[in-house]
């Protein structure tokens, strides 16, 4: 998989659980026959105050190839669950964000805390939009806009256009795919699935994307209560927390020198110069995330000083 995408659901319990729980609400409404109920419509809503739907729309597709397409973005996109927080997610561009969330939070407390704000954000943000749209368009055609975690989908596809990196390309017929192509490819599929039903949401995930990325109110720097954090670690991260987060992070690292060297090859990191001393202030910034001191120093060696870099092996090395 490109950029480290895909390898089952390791290290990604949140998406597990999504991906589980929009499966299950589909099958159940299909066996009882009432897919063609889902959805939502300005009668629904505001005449009959069929509130319930509100909740239903957020998990049950309403046909098999929108749940086929649905359930292999929301896999895909456990990318980010891995990899948030790293240069690769969107608050790579707001380095203080994650060192005042690490310093509140032990990881992977932060990392989860992050994750929390930006679903809770991209579904509520994408749902009222779909709201105001029915308010605004007041069609009296039924289940105008279609079942289905369309928010949190294309919603993650802008922090995937603007973030994920091509890693590769192809010629196909004369044209230049990447391998993001094929993604694309499949959100189209999604979108355009039941025309102006399924177009309506996505576009509504898309503006709910853009919003967090602007960081509108600010709303990358909330944070969760640390009993919060702490409650959802407990039953959807598949390893302990820890009192001491650079314990922790000793344990999971191991023996980081070996794995940074193994790693260079595969994911083309830049080879480490012996000559090359971390500055001291750049290794303090990612003691303070909750990194060894050690690990912080032989993690920077290895990107040449790079703290983004450095994070993402760090990280990396952390899930393994």
């Amino acid at each position: 998989m490109m950029n480290g995408g895909p390898s089952g659901f390791n290290n990604a319990p949140v998406t597990r659980a999504f991906v589980i729980a929009s499966a299950v609400f589909t099958i159940v409404f299909g066996i009882r026959g009432r897919s063609n109920k889902l959805g939502l419509s300005y009668q629904d809503i505001f005449q009959k105050l069929q509130l319930w739907k509100l909740l239903t729309s957020l998990f049950a597709f309403s046909s098999t190839p929108e749940l086929m397409f649905g359930l292999y973005l929301l896999y895909y996109f456990c990318i980010f669950e891995r990899q948030i927080g790293s240069s690769k997610y969107s608050v790579s561009n707001d380095p203080n964000l994650l060192i005042f969330l690490s310093r509140n939070y032990p990881r992977p407390r932060c990392i989860l805390s992050i994750l929390l704000v930006f679903i809770l954000f991209s579904v509520i943000t994408s749902l009222l939009l779909e709201v105001a749209t029915l308010a605004i368009l007041k069609d009296p055609s039924v289940n105008l806009i279609t079942s289905g975690p369309y928010g949190l989908i294309f919603s993650s596809f802008v922090q995937f256009y603007f973030d994920i990196p091509v890693s590769s390309r192809v010629r196909f017929f004369g044209f230049r795919f990447s391998d993001k192509s094929f993604i694309y490819v499949a959100g189209f599929q999604l979108l355009f699935s039941s025309w102006k039903r399924s177009i309506l949401p996505g576009v509504c995930g898309i503006l709910a994307g853009l919003l967090y990325r602007l960081n509108i109110f600010y709303v990358r720097r909330i944070k969760f209560p640390g009993f919060v954090a702490s409650f959802f670690s407990r039953f959807s991260l598949p390893f302990p927390l820890s009192t001491s987060s650079a314990a922790a992070t000793r344990n999971a690292l191991g023996n980081l020198t070996t794995y940074v060297g193994s790693q260079a090859e595969q994911r083309n990191y830049p080879v480490p110069s012996a000559s090359i001393e971390p500055p001291e202030d750049s290794i303090l910034t990612l003691v303070s995330m909750g990194f060894d001191h050690n690990d912080a120093r032989q993690a920077l060696v290895q990107a040449r000083n790079d703290v983004n870099v450095a994070t993402n092996i760090l990280l990396e090395a952390q899930s393994h």
